[in-house]
């Protein structure tokens, strides 16, 4: 039975399955010279580069998204006791 590849591209996306270490995380997550997005050290596909400010840009809107979303959840259980169902009576005189 002939060993299959752990790392390489398929369709243009690229896998890595070897055995994850500390020092590869670290230097796949942290890479000065290249663009936002850098191969993920242990899975499928790509992953931000945290050295690139773009990065930080994107993380910054994704956490203010999240914090929007919560807000406003938490401001919606407030108001379940203002939005009742009111009786209406209409008088057909």
């Amino acid at each position: 039975m002939a060993d299959k590849p752990q790392t390489g591209e398929l369709f243009g996306i690229p896998y890595n399955f070897e055995r994850p270490s500390v020092g590869r995380l670290l230097s796949s997550y942290w890479r000065p010279g290249e663009g936002m997005l850098v191969e993920k050290p242990f899975g499928i596909g790509y992953t931000l580069n945290l050295a690139s400010w773009r990065s930080w840009l994107v993380l910054g809107v994704a956490g203010a998204l999240l914090y929007q979303e919560r807000a406003s959840r938490a401001g919606d259980d407030d108001d379940d006791e203002a939005s009742e169902p009111v009786e209406v009576i209409v008088d057909d005189d």
